[in-house]
């Protein structure tokens, strides 16, 4: 149990955000730029469980020019030494169209090692894994750091009103993971940074060993032109977990506090 809500510090911020529309076609907005750094912390009621930061760069990779971004998970203090967690996700994807050119997956928690690379081909509408082979997608998936990405760029025109479902098609894991989130309203809340407006969202998830209802998951995101995640609350069965944002830099618009 300890295993499975620790892996869940550093993926559920990457990991459930995402819109259901075409990902040839994303808005021209961008609310990023190269050189942003995004730092979390998730704590466990009293507990100080791990940070995540989330990086991205403008790069030329194997001859393509791309963003690559960056997502780091670690366990922290006492957490850290009753299971130690260094996760690394990586997502190289198109400017101009948001499309994965390759992700990559790096696990370190406990004992357990994994690393895997991922390439995306849309002309066949097929991706490429170095562990499993070659695997049929639908056209738009995207892999999972990268839609974090994908969706700030493009809710900006697209969330209408409360109730709106939002759906993306990504690969993790070697498999389709639909993402499913509901617009619920906007809301001012407090965070270690100070007061913001945010739109709120819930995150479909699946009930089961970690959370008692679909609805278990809430992310609040800024409501202004960076449209960054300032805090994510996490209900599991054995408690709840809140993430914050705690530090950043090199955002593309002044962040929106308020009074």
């Amino acid at each position: 149990m300890k295993a499975r809500f620790l892996k869940t510090i550093g993926l559920i911020i990457a990991l459930l955000l995402s819109k259901n529309f075409n990902a040839n076609s994303p808005s021209d907005v961008k609310p990023y730029i190269s050189g942003e750094r995004l730092v979390y912390i998730a704590h466990f009621g009293w507990l100080n469980a791990g940070t995540a930061t989330f990086t991205i760069e403008k790069t030329n990779f194997e001859d393509q020019d791309l963003y690559h971004a960056v997502a780091k998970a670690n366990t922290v203090g006492l957490a850290d030494k009753l299971f130690e967690v260094r996760d690394i996700y990586e997502s190289y994807f198109r400017p101009d169209s948001n499309q994965t050119y390759m992700a990559i997956r790096n696990i370190s928690e406990g004992k357990y090692r994994y690393y895997n690379e991922v390439r995306y081909n849309y002309a066949e509408n097929k991706v490429i894994s170095q562990k499993s082979g070659e695997h049929d997608v639908p056209h738009n998936i995207l892999d999972m750091l990268g839609a974090f990405y994908y969706f700030r760029q493009s809710m900006v025109s697209k969330i209408k009103n409360v109730g709106d479902e939002l759906i993306l098609d990504t690969y993790f894991a070697d498999e389709i993971f639909p993402l499913k989130m509901k617009y619920a309203g906007d809301e001012n809340i407090k965070t270690k940074l100070g007061k913001f407006n945010t739109m709120k969202f819930t995150p479909v998830v699946e009930p089961g060993r970690i959370f008692d209802s679909e609805d278990d998951v809430t992310i609040w995101i800024s409501k202004d032109k960076n449209y960054i995640p300032v805090q994510i609350r996490i209900d599991l069965i054995i408690g709840s977990i809140k993430c914050d944002l705690i530090e950043y830099s090199g955002l593309q618009y002044e962040l929106e506090y308020k009074d």
